[in-house]
Order: structure tokens, then sequence, then C-alpha cells
């Protein structure tokens, strides 16, 4: 019986991912999230009190399916470098991909100033890319390849600025084929910051 609910609820919560990219935050309806999952509004109701619920359980299921899918990669390399390869492109994942969960994910940042919920689930979902990108900085200067100089902390947000910066560049050029370009862009500026001095 458990499990079934945890299987409805994920229904929903994709169901809702998908209405949201496609209507917008603003303009998507419990009867959307319901017509997208294929499922009665009273189902909805069943298994979350109301809009506000689906959209809040959303983003902390998103936001911690992408961290998760960050902690694989890395954890697939053992050098400073191939985990830094493999976070990159496990950030820059297809632009399909990119592209929906970037409507998503600026329609809840957007609402996140007047909704502490939303701020914390997204603050929690960046102390995990920090802490990720905080660990390979830190064994890459083990292993010598990476400026010692570095203060691992501020270097950590740095990263994750120039990787949301950039695919939000490459979202609003509208433009699929340069996917790859940005990726490559991405790495090359992450590179040049913690090698500077090497």
């Amino acid at each position: 019986m458990k499990k079934k609910a945890e299987e409805r609820q994920k229904q929903i919560l994709s169901a809702a991912y998908h209405a949201v990219a496609e209507k917008g935050y603003e303009s998507v309806t419990l009867q959307d999230i319901a017509d997208f999952a294929k499922v009665s509004k009273g189902v909805v109701h069943y298994y979350f009190e109301n809009k506000e619920d689906v959209l809040s359980k959303l983003l902390a299921s998103i936001t911690e399916q992408i961290a998760r899918g960050h902690h694989e990669a890395i954890a697939k390399q053992s050098t400073a470098e191939g985990k830094l390869r493999a976070y990159i492109d496990s950030v820059f994942i297809s632009p399909e991909k990119n592209k929906t969960f970037y409507r998503v994910y600026l329609d809840f940042i957007a609402k996140a100033s007047q909704n502490d919920t939303y701020r914390e689930i997204n603050q929690t979902f960046y102390e995990n890319c920090f802490t990720i990108a905080r660990s390979i900085i830190v064994q890459g200067q083990e292993e010598g390849v990476f400026d010692e100089s570095l203060n691992p902390e501020s270097s950590a947000k740095m990263i994750r600025a120039l990787i949301d910066g950039l695919l939000i560049q490459w979202l609003m050029s509208g433009n699929d084929k340069d996917h790859a370009d940005y990726k490559e862009m991405c790495h090359v500026a992450i590179r040049e910051l913690i090698l500077e001095g090497k």
C-alpha cells in the first residue's frame, strides 16, 4: 500500500514538472497537473494539500534528483580532473532535459524571494552543489593539479555561478546546437579558474 502511494505521488510530481514546464508556474492549475497525470483532481487532492504543496514537493524532488545525479557521476571517477569533467557533463545533460529543467527551475527561483520553503529547498540544493565542487577542488589540490592558493569554499560558489550563468545564456540563445559549445566553454572557464597560478 505504501509503495503504491509513493508511486502515485511520483506520477503526480512528474506530471506537475511537465505541466509547469509547458504552462509556467503562474498559469498551471491542479486540474492541469491532474490532466498531465491522467488522474482526477480528487486523486491529486488525496496525496497533496493544494497546489503549493505539490509545487514545493516538486522543487524538493527535482533538486534532489539533480544532486543525486551529480554525486553518482563523480563517484565513477578517481581523479579530480575526471570528477570535474563528469560533474560538468552531469549538469549539461542534453538540450531537451536542460531546457525543461531550467524552465521549471527559473520559475521557482523567481518566487523564492517571497517563499521561505522554496528558498530553503534551493539553499539545500546549492549546498549539495558546493559540497561536490569543494571536494573536487580539495582533491585536485592534494593531487597537485589545481592551484593550492584557492579557497575551496568561495571557488565552489564561483563554479556553480559559471555553470548556471552559462546554462541560462544557452537557454536564452534558443539554439540547441550551441549546447555542446556552452558545455565546453563551461569546462574551460572552470579549469582556468582552478588552474590559475599552476
